[in-house]
């Protein structure tokens, strides 16, 4: 088990967000933690090698921090992004599209 990198504060998700960790499969809060998890552990899913770069420094330096994953259960392949801000106040799971 890794140890959390930075605080998550108030987790908040978009419909759309909902909607896709629900058509993954069983409770979309759960779906959401393991993301949240894996996001807060310095897993940043799908992005380029240098959001990648940035995202370490980021945590290094308190700004924001943002990953991207795709949902892999009944409807795979939905898109999101889990964005925390920069001082650490919150974390919202949204679609590109909700941005």
């Amino acid at each position: 088990m890794s140890a959390a990198r930075f605080p998550l504060g108030s987790c908040v998700a978009t419909p759309g967000a909902i909607q896709a960790l629900t058509e993954e499969g069983g409770d979309w809060r759960f779906n959401a933690a393991v993301y949240l998890a894996r996001h807060q552990d310095g897993d940043w899913g799908d992005v380029p090698p240098e959001d990648a770069r940035e995202n370490e420094l980021s945590v290094c330096e308190g700004f924001r921090v943002i990953s991207s994953y795709a949902t892999s259960g009944a409807k795979p392949g939905v898109r999101f992004w889990i964005i925390t801000e920069a001082n650490r106040s919150s974390t919202c799971i949204l679609l590109p599209e909700e941005y």
